[in-house]
């Protein structure tokens, strides 16, 4: 049952979504970046790491994957499958943040397994998926897999873990682009085994404000409890596609300051 306080809300954020669910929104978000793409597996692979360095200022975001997308001769999925340690050597100096040359080499070496052994991340998370039927234990076992051959300790903080609570942000708008499907052309609607209803929202700092400022989220830390509240309202709003609301609520914090 919505409230008539609820029914409002709902009916200011399906306008908000409406509104950046568009085409226009590409044009400053890192979701730009696979969209130079047409090939899968350079969709998923550029997708993929655009969203692991999804955090800072969006234009810094942009910029450094754009060099990374150079460094790998603007063709990700041919350079992760065939890059020489030469190849490799030239994300030495790459940095964004605290992401830098040793991560990414790991990342790429990483992807290269994946798409050797299990078939590609398309294949790899909607197998797991089905077999789990959650994208919770999905993103468990996807970052069990990921770091299977050897890896640098510290580049473990780069790959979230749901199960020490973290709030996944990035991992969930990876999913948002690949599983989404609409009209509207900004998702790309790849994964059609994981069910749209069962995304959950990538919860950041500006989605976080708005939505307790529009009296939706409760709990204060920003973390998968939080996720999990979130979405479950959101899911009463729309039962079949509750994560088109991130455009709504990061709308609202991003470019209208609400």
């Amino acid at each position: 049952m919505i409230t008539p306080e609820l029914t409002e809300i709902k009916d200011l954020l399906n306008e908000k979504a409406e509104k950046y669910n568009h085409l226009d929104f590409i044009e400053t978000d890192p979701i730009q970046i696979p969209h130079l793409f047409s090939d899968k597996n350079d969709v998923e692979i550029s997708a993929f790491l655009a969203s692991t360095i999804a955090w800072g200022q969006r234009v810094t975001i942009i910029k450094n994957m754009q060099r990374l997308i150079s460094l790998m001769d603007n063709a990700p999925y041919e350079f992760v499958m065939n890059s020489s340690e030469q190849d490799l050597n030239r994300l030495n100096y790459f940095k964004h943040r605290t992401f830098n040359g040793e991560d990414c080499k790991f990342f790429i070496k990483s992807l290269k397994n994946i798409y050797k052994k299990h078939n590609g991340l398309g294949d790899l998370i909607q197998n797991i998926y089905v077999e789990q039927e959650s994208v919770f234990n999905t993103l468990i076992r996807f970052r069990e897999i990921f770091f299977e051959i050897e890896h640098p300790a510290r580049t473990q903080k780069h790959f979230s873990n749901v199960l020490k609570g973290a709030s996944a942000k990035r991992l969930n708008m990876f999913m948002r682009w690949m599983v989404r499907q609409d009209n509207n052309g900004v998702d790309f609607g790849l994964w059609s085994k994981i069910p749209m209803s069962e995304l959950f929202l990538p919860l950041d700092v500006h989605t976080g404000n708005v939505a307790r400022k529009l009296g939706l989220l409760k709990r204060k830390q920003n973390d998968w409890k939080a996720v999990e509240e979130i979405t479950g309202v959101l899911r009463k709003f729309d039962s079949d596609d509750p994560v088109k609301y991130d455009f709504a609520l990061f709308g609202l914090g991003i470019f209208e300051k609400f």
